[in-house]
C-alpha cells in the first residue's frame, strides 16, 4: 500500500529535502513539481542498499541542484510505502 505526501520548499532547500527523503528508506518515488507540472521523477528501488542509492542518485541530485538555482519555490511529491499493520 502506498501513501502520497507533498512538501513545498524553496529552491535553496530542495536538494537537502530530497536527500533527507531518500535516506528515510521507505520512499518508492519522488516527483519534483513546478507550477503543477512534473519536472523530474525519481523512482527509487525498495530494499536497495543505501550506498547504491547514494551512488545512483548523485547525478540526479546534481540536476536537481541546477534546477533549484532557477526556481524560487517548488513542490516535492513523495510516494511512500506503508508497512502492513
Amino acid at each position: 500500500m502506498t501513501a502520497t505526501e507533498k512538501f513545498t520548499v524553496s529552491g535553496s532547500q530542495l536538494v537537502e529535502k530530497i536527500k533527507q527523503l531518500i535516506h528515510e528508506g521507505n520512499i518508492r518515488r519522488v516527483r519534483l513539481l513546478h507550477e503543477g507540472r512534473t519536472v523530474i521523477e525519481i523512482p527509487l528501488s525498495i530494499g536497495a542498499p543505501a550506498a547504491a542509492i547514494g551512488i545512483l542518485a548523485a547525478p540526479v541530485l546534481a540536476a536537481i541542484g541546477a534546477f533549484a538555482a532557477l526556481v524560487a519555490e517548488c513542490t516535492i511529491e513523495v510516494e511512500k510505502v506503508e508497512k502492513p499493520k
